[in-house]
């Protein structure tokens, strides 16, 4: 099995399994109690904060703990918009974000907000520009992710963070694709608020954190007994906490964005080499993650592309419906043609990917392509 889906979950890293071991089983309970077994667990606790708190740039008590990516993304802007809600109603957002953001942008429009969505240009990027003509005197947020997860596309958010201070206006970001393959230290990105997801680098499913600037009080999504300083109630996951923890300090002592670099190009040649212009780089030429490699197989469906390619795990940027593929929302935006866009497929590498797996993997997919008959318009 050749995995290149590593933008959608990493496996758990030993090192981070190692460190959840001992609460899992010989220490065991709550965090949050004062007896000796509590204690232990508050101090395990506390230095998986600390272990963030320094891979993101911030203070460990800005750090909040919750399930992952999605909570964190409501979390905040929910929390924005009913901390702020007598202040201003009005949201910005880019027209690529992950469901999480886009979905509870929506449900805030129900209640009454309203939310501008920005363009991007043919690469995915947020220009802005575009951004700083749409700030307004009710404006309360905006809400741009740090890195596509389709494309890949990094996003001029330190710039964007300076038009949100200018403006009065709070600046968050969706770091879940972005950390732990690239830096997200929230000093230099200027931004308010930060999220993400633990199961992207190489920590288990069900874990994430939220940065959270200090002085920056949000309306709690969970409401409860007013654990981590009243911003996320509940029993912390201990275990899951130092898995992120330990995460979070490999991400910090092993910095691999050269080689996943090299391996991306190998992958990206390859296909070159033997397809030539059927394959279309899709996302920025330069500023783009560098484990992510989209490309649309032109006049291909990506799904049946895939299909031909038993081995290998990667995804399609199209969703099937009937006998009919759909643009995914992403390249709608990017005004991907529909004869590119159907053939999309996004290979994401991780920490364990070899040469020998890019080769295999350009050789299934080299093979593939050519036999497949061309999509119909």
């Amino acid at each position: 099995m050749i995995y290149l889906d590593y933008n959608a979950s990493t496996p758990v890293d030993e090192s981070v399994r190692e460190a959840m071991l001992p609460y899992l089983g010989r220490t065991y309970g709550n965090a949050s109690s004062s007896h000796a077994m509590g204690r232990v667990l508050r101090e395990a606790v506390e230095k998986a904060r600390c272990q963030v708190a320094s891979l993101l740039g911030a203070s460990p008590e800005e750090i909040v703990f919750n399930s992952g990516g999605t909570e964190g993304c409501n979390h905040v802007i929910k929390g924005v918009a009913y901390a702020l809600r007598d202040r201003g109603k009005h949201i910005i957002t880019s027209a690529i974000e992950h469901a999480a953001v886009l979905n509870s942008c929506r449900f805030l429009e129900e209640q009454g907000y309203e939310v501008t969505h920005v363009a991007v240009d043919s690469n995915g990027w947020v220009d802005p520009e575009s951004v700083v003509n749409e700030v307004r005197p009710d404006t309360i947020l905006i809400a741009i992710m740090h890195a596509n997860n389709e494309v890949g596309t990094i996003q001029p958010i330190a710039e964007i963070a300076e038009i949100a201070r200018e403006g009065g206006v709070l600046m968050y970001t969706d770091a879940a694709q972005s950390c732990g393959k690239i830096e997200t230290r929230v000093d230099r990105l200027g931004v308010d608020s930060l999220t993400i997801a633990g199961h992207k680098l190489y920590a288990p499913q069900g874990i994430g954190a939220m940065y959270i600037r200090r002085g920056l009080t949000l309306e709690p999504l969970n409401h409860g007994a007013g654990h981590q300083h009243g911003q996320r109630s509940g029993t912390e996951p201990s275990a899951l906490i130092a898995g992120l923890g330990a995460a979070a300090e490999l991400a910090l002592r092993h910095d691999w964005a050269a080689r996943a670099t090299t391996l991306r190009s190998r992958l990206y040649d390859g296909l070159r080499r033997s397809l030539g212009d059927d394959v279309v780089l899709l996302g920025h030429p330069t500023e783009r993650l560098p484990n992510t490699l989209c490309v649309g197989f032109r006049g291909r469906i990506g799904a049946e592309v895939l299909a031909a390619c038993p081995d290998l795990c990667a995804t399609t940027g199209a969703a099937c419906h009937s006998d009919r593929p759909e643009r995914s929302a992403t390249l709608t935006a990017m005004n991907v043609p529909e004869e590119i866009a159907f053939g999309a497929v996004r290979f994401s590498l991780g920490r364990p990917t070899t040469e020998r797996e890019i080769d295999a993997a350009i050789g299934q997919v080299i093979t593939a392509v050519p036999a497949l008959c061309h999509a119909k318009g």
